[in-house]
């Protein structure tokens, strides 16, 4: 690979706010974006239509979906009959909306292409500041990822090494708010409502829709999202 080719980058996608603005900060600093969202029983499909429409709108080259069925070991809110829990007030448990090896699974899967791609970068929208808890959006576990990475692949061990970049770790919601508009991010075509309808129309109740809505408030922007 000559030195002016650009760089590839693998960015997980899920068609909300977090990934859209982490596909944005990708291609501001150069890379070129292989979108990868992952079909893995959820609740509703209209977060993986809003995938299509984020990937279309931010640029990447490519947007593959990749569908493994976690409805099989069930486990969450998301992915078996268990209610989502509405208008919950804060708490130091992990809640049920919680989807077991949910991020494992998806940077596996987006570690795998990259090594196909020749990509030595990995992106990803996770965020341990507004966030609801869960134990694989947090520091940790992306450090920790990122040595897997390079212990249990042909580019770790004979390349150049695998970076796993999460650009929105530290940020608050308001803060992720502020960044997509400075880099013109359309955040009415993002979905990251829980039980969002097929249109893509969120509850206003769920956890996802009460720090997204704070976001926009304690950012001083007008709210785009669709509500039921």
């Amino acid at each position: 690979m000559s030195d002016d080719s650009p760089r590839k980058a693998v960015v997980l996608v899920s068609g909300g706010m977090d990934s859209a603005v982490t596909i944005a900060l990708a291609r501001e600093q150069g890379y070129q974006v292989h979108a990868l969202s992952v079909a893995y029983g959820q609740r509703h499909s209209s977060e993986l239509a809003a995938s299509d429409r984020v990937a279309a709108m931010l640029g990447a080259i490519e947007h593959k979906t990749v569908a493994i069925d976690l409805r099989s070991i069930g486990g969450s809110a998301l992915t078996a009959d268990i209610d989502v829990p509405l208008d919950a007030g804060d708490s130091n448990v992990i809640p049920v909306t919680y989807v077991p090896a949910r991020n494992t699974i998806m940077l596996s899967i987006a570690l795998g292409w990259a090594e196909v791609l020749g990509s030595a970068d990995i992106w990803c929208g996770v965020n341990a500041v507004d966030y609801s808890g869960y134990p694989d959006c947090r520091p940790a576990f992306i450090e920790a990822f990122e040595s897997l990475a390079n212990v249990a692949t042909r580019a770790g061990v004979e390349g150049a090494g695998i970076r796993v970049h999460a650009p929105l770790m530290r940020m608050s919601k308001a803060d992720i708010a502020r960044e997509g508009m400075r880099l013109g991010v359309d955040f009415s075509a993002t979905v990251s409502c829980y039980q969002a309808d097929e249109l893509g129309r969120a509850c206003a109740h769920c956890d996802a829709c009460r720090l997204r809505a704070q976001g926009f408030r304690d950012a001083g922007i007008a709210d785009p999202t669709r509500y039921v």
